[in-house]
């Protein structure tokens, strides 16, 4: 089964969390990989089971960008905080890159993350 990945910066999880109670049904059907931090989130409160990686800032976003490079991800949705420097910069910057280059689709704000599940339904 295709999987789907979650990941958000700090300043985003409480967004991704009310996201995912919001379209659980639709999510609930795939196979979700998160980074550590964030599928604990989504783990304790919306009640999904998640594979938890390692946090991002541990290595977390290349872990899923790994995944992507093998074809194991379908689709990322990562809510990122353009405003906030973050020291794993690089990471981010090479998960968005192999998405890129895999033609995965990638969800970078709740407007884009929207249309994604959209098209999940």
């Amino acid at each position: 089964m295709p999987k789907i990945a979650l990941i958000a910066h700090d300043e985003k999880k409480n967004e991704l969390v009310t996201f995912c109670k919001d379209h659980k049904q639709t999510l609930q059907a795939y196979d979700l990989i998160a980074t550590r931090t964030t599928g604990g989130h989504l783990e304790a409160e919306v009640g999904l089971t998640v594979e938890k990686m390692l946090s991002g800032p541990l290595g977390g976003d290349l872990q899923i960008g790994g995944q992507v490079a093998e074809g194991k991800i379908a689709a990322v949705i990562f809510l990122r905080d353009p405003l906030t420097a973050h020291a794993h910069e690089p990471d981010i910057s090479a998960l968005m890159k192999v998405c890129d280059t895999h033609n995965i689709p990638l969800a970078t704000n709740l407007a884009t993350a929207k249309i994604l599940v959209a098209t999940l339904e």
